[in-house]
């Protein structure tokens, strides 16, 4: 018997985020659960909250967000092959990164700088002169 939409599998959102290796211990999973860091279909979920086939989940991790969506519910840890396989990851590309120009350091104790010296920084940051 195929498994249709109503009678598909279903597991807990938290087993299944440390299935596929979205978190490294199932407790981190049902932590990030609890503090409101995984939505399923929209919604705040529980780690006690069953997931689907087809079902969107939204993990916070890292200062990251990663969209998946869920193509084979998973209750037991699988090898990285295998858990990539069982969703699909519809999270945006990161923007890139801006190139930052490293601030000038000055040595400790070394004093105010001198006038030709904050002459020469204004300039290397592009400040104006009025």
């Amino acid at each position: 018997m195929a498994a249709t939409p109503e009678t598909s599998p279903t597991v807990r959102v938290d087993s299944w985020i440390w299935a596929v290796r979205l978190t490294k211990t199932r407790s981190q999973a049902a932590t990030a659960c609890r503090a409101g860091h995984v939505k399923v279909n929209g919604d705040r979920a529980k780690p006690a909250q069953h997931v689907k086939p087809g079902d969107e989940v939204r993990v916070f991790h890292a200062g990251r967000e990663r969209i998946v969506e869920v193509r084979q519910p998973l209750a037991k840890r699988v090898g990285a092959p295998a858990a990539a396989e069982a969703y699909t990851d519809r999270t945006p590309a990161p923007p890139p990164r801006e190139h930052v120009a490293l601030a000038a350091v000055r040595d400790r104790g070394a004093g105010r700088p001198t006038k030709r010296e904050r002459r020469e920084l204004d300039q290397l940051r592009g400040a104006r002169r009025a």
